[in-house]
């Protein structure tokens, strides 16, 4: 009968990354450093080099790096050859941002004893699928946040004359007819060639927008738990797939309290004693998540306002106001979402109610 050997780490390796260089120290199961080095930024032969002779099938490394703009390729650079890889989160890093002295070679060698130790505050490495669709999602978020802004422009110069035209019928034809026989005359030579150059620009953007909706339609509709989200009054294609895509997997929430933490939805709590304070919501968390959930309120009330939840949020808003109302509706909403993606059931009025009772199901 073969016995399987679980395999141990014997090395830890700290990365600290910058634009130009990436700073290598690597520890023993004592702390001790063993090495030191610094690699070419983007040279993944180079790095491999650096690491793989404390890395073995029965003894392999461990690598930590800091939450940062480079740790994608440091990620694809060294776990497709076995050594495991550990995200740290940045800003719970108080040992290293605290530090009286600093530097790249002390950072790099604190990070690689802080993960021999395991006291690694951890963040979930996105896999390059997940990074993929990310990347697109965002570039629409960008085009739509572009577009907006460019919009105020042309809608300030109309209203500098006097003149205003609601939001939603800018890009028409019969506005185009308006600008040109009623605004034209009114605007200054400058005035008009911002308008005429703001108008192509809103033109491009909207056709760009629309052919990122076509593909991001396509790729929610072949996303099972997207699938599932798009259930829910009010979570279309693009907040289904943002959500799927930031959220997954599962297993990396304890419980749906983490899950909410995780979305930024859970309020600031400070304990002293027998003394409890909730403040606002914590900056430290996934805009894009807490962005797409609170977004998503208003159209499920508009598209479902029988729903357990939309009475939710009309008990909540009179006594808190409509802000506050919508945020913690947003909440009950994350602890729903939460039992439909765990259990994979979907959105039923009458069935997942609310977050409560939701997460009571979960855990009789």
């Amino acid at each position: 009968m073969k016995h399987h050997v679980t395999p141990t780490v014997a090395f830890f390796a700290g990365l600290d990354a910058h634009q130009e260089y990436v700073v290598i120290a690597v520890v023993d199961k004592t702390g001790t450093l063993v090495h030191e080095g610094r690699v070419r930024s983007g040279d993944a032969a180079q790095l491999r080099a650096a690491l793989l002779p404390f890395h073995s099938v029965t003894h392999p490394l461990a690598v930590v790096v800091e939450t940062c703009p480079f740790w994608p390729w440091l990620y694809d650079a060294v776990v497709p050859f076995g050594i495991r890889f550990q995200l740290a989160h940045a800003q719970e890093l108080e040992a290293i941002a605290r530090s009286a002295r600093k530097s790249d070679q002390r950072d790099a060698r604190l990070l690689a004893r802080m993960l021999a130790g395991d006291l690694i505050p951890p963040a979930y490495p996105t896999s390059p699928a997940q990074r993929d669709t990310a990347c697109l999602l965002r570039h629409r978020a960008a085009l739509v946040r572009t577009r907006t802004m460019t919009a105020n422009r042309l809608h300030s110069q109309l209203h500098a004359v006097g003149l205003g035209l609601p939001r939603e019928q800018l890009l028409r034809k019969a506005s185009r007819v308006w600008l040109v026989e009623t605004a034209w005359p009114r605007l200054s030579p400058e005035q008009q060639h911002l308008v005429q150059a703001h108008w192509g620009l809103l033109r491009h953007f909207t056709k760009m927008i629309a052919a990122l909706n076509a593909r991001i339609a396509q790729l929610a509709a072949a996303d099972p738990a997207a699938c599932l989200l798009a259930t829910i009054p009010g979570i279309g294609p693009f907040r289904s797939l943002m959500l799927a895509t930031e959220l997954l997997p599962m297993s990396r929430y304890a419980s749906v309290h983490k899950f909410v933490g995780y979305a930024g939805l859970a309020p600031i709590t400070r304990r002293s004693a027998d003394t409890v304070r909730r403040g606002p919501l914590p900056r430290a968390a996934n805009r894009w998540v807490r962005g797409a959930l609170v977004s998503a309120i208003p159209t499920h009330l508009r598209l479902a306002p029988g729903s357990r939840l939309s009475q939710y949020y009309a008990r909540q808003k009179p006594r808190l106001g409509w802000p506050v109302a919508r945020v913690a509706a947003a909440r009950q909403l994350a602890r729903i979402m939460y039992v439909m993606l765990a259990t994979g059931e979907c959105w039923r009025e009458e069935g997942i109610v609310d977050g409560v009772s939701a997460e009571r199901r979960m855990e009789s």
